[in-house]
């Protein structure tokens, strides 16, 4: 299914799922609904709960109080990132400027409590307790998953484990949880409810992966934030972190050099690309996105083959091409 076809296919479940996000983040206070309505309609994807939609429909749930639970997915991941552009410094996200270079950090980080507080209540107010229970852990490993890659910046002997132990906790885990809370919606067994945790957690995985990639190869215009962001700010992504084990001893000891660059110049990061790209770290980066997909899809196809299934799966391959 090409592009064109896949929003086709899921442009109603996106409208209402905006309207459900209208319907629900009306705070009393109204400096807070001015910062979390920057965030929440500044042109996200709405993955996260659309997933959540589609887990449960596949499994025969039709219930459309399911897109009233799904934001909560939504507000989460607003909440981090409206706290992950404060401690990175960032100057933008999706096109326009961060909100905290509007309404500075204290408010920013506030806003983003408010928004992990309101999908809590949310969950709550579904009343299932293996969906709270779900919801809560996974806000414990997106806490620490941040942690971990706030301890990782620079850290240029960062294995492989350590670097996908970070994107699990950091972006994997909601996602997982979205898709595994459809199932919960659905009256899954437990051993169904793990197919789709897992497929989340690898889908995830690989669009973790795949945004590392479009960092160094996207097009500004199209991602919404600068090329060179993570490398500035000296994460050390997979591309990056495969071509310091596979370069030789000029190429490393000038990566490390670019990496350690105080003040970075465009040149240093297209510098840094073609060292990467030279010790193979973007062509790696794509095949282990592509494993992730694959490990993704064999948990997927133990549910029976309808149209939400092969939607879903035209989703998850769509991950490995998209340029934003």
């Amino acid at each position: 299914m090409d592009k064109e076809s896949l929003l086709a296919a899921i442009s109603e479940d996106l409208e209402r799922i905006e309207a459900a996000l209208s319907a629900v983040q009306a705070s009393q206070v109204p400096f807070i609904n001015e910062v979390s309505h920057y965030i929440l309609f500044a042109g996200g994807k709405r993955l996260r709960p659309l997933l959540t939609v589609l887990c449960a429909r596949l499994c025969g749930y039709e219930d459309p109080r399911i897109y009233e639970l799904s934001v909560l997915f939504e507000y989460l991941h607003a909440a981090t990132l409206l706290h992950d552009d404060v401690v990175d410094g960032a100057e933008f996200r999706r096109g326009r400027r961060a909100a905290h270079n509007l309404w500075g950090n204290q408010a920013t980080i506030l806003v983003g409590d408010y928004l992990y507080a309101r999908a809590l209540r949310i969950a709550v107010e579904k009343g299932n307790f293996e969906v709270l229970k779900v919801v809560t852990e996974t806000t414990l490993l997106m806490s620490e998953g941040e942690v971990l890659q706030l301890l990782n910046v620079d850290n240029t002997g960062l294995t492989e484990e350590e670097y996908e132990e970070v994107i699990f906790r950091k972006t994997a885990a909601l996602i997982a949880a979205a898709c595994e809370c459809g199932g919960i919606m659905a009256g899954l067994g437990l051993e169904d409810r793990k197919r789709l945790h897992r497929f989340g957690k690898h889908l995830g995985l690989a669009f973790q992966i795949t945004d590392d990639l479009l960092d160094y190869l996207g097009v500004s215009q199209e991602t919404g934030k600068d090329l060179g962001t993570d490398f500035k700010e000296g994460k050390v992504t997979l591309p990056l972190l495969y071509a310091l084990n596979q370069a030789d001893d000029s190429d490393r000891a000038r990566l490390l050099a670019l990496i350690r660059d105080l003040d970075p110049t465009p040149e240093t990061f297209r510098e840094a690309r073609r060292i990467i790209e030279r010790c193979g770290g973007f062509d790696y980066a794509r095949k282990r996105a592509g494993e992730e997909v694959e490990k993704a899809l064999e948990n997927l196809f133990h549910f029976p083959d309808n149209p939400t299934r092969r939607l879903l799966e035209d989703l998850t391959r769509f991950i490995l091409v998209r340029r934003k």
